[in-house]
């Protein structure tokens, strides 16, 4: 199985595909040089897979990569910066 990640701007936020099939995604609010990252989601039958660590790393990727800073206000994301010290710069 296959997972993508692209970046709905429209939307605000990361979406996560599995075979061409929405599975999630991790919802922000672009304010003042900073993404808050508010909500992660991932569909009930595709939990247990790892996507949310996927969607969510590659959404701080993306944010690293645009100069702007993370708010961390969905306790996933601040899970995962915990678990992963190196997106601690981004806070």
């Amino acid at each position: 199985m296959a997972a993508t990640v692209e970046h709905d701007v429209s939307e605000s936020r990361f979406e996560i595909y599995l075979d061409g099939q929405l599975a999630g995604y991790a919802y922000y609010f672009e304010r003042n040089g900073a993404r808050d990252f508010h909500h992660t989601v991932t569909y009930p039958q595709f939990r247990g897979q790892g996507l949310a660590a996927v969607v969510v790393k590659a959404a701080l990727d993306d944010t690293k990569s645009s100069g702007l800073a993370v708010i961390p206000s969905c306790s996933y994301v601040e899970k995962y910066i915990a678990e992963n010290p190196s997106y601690a710069e981004l806070v």
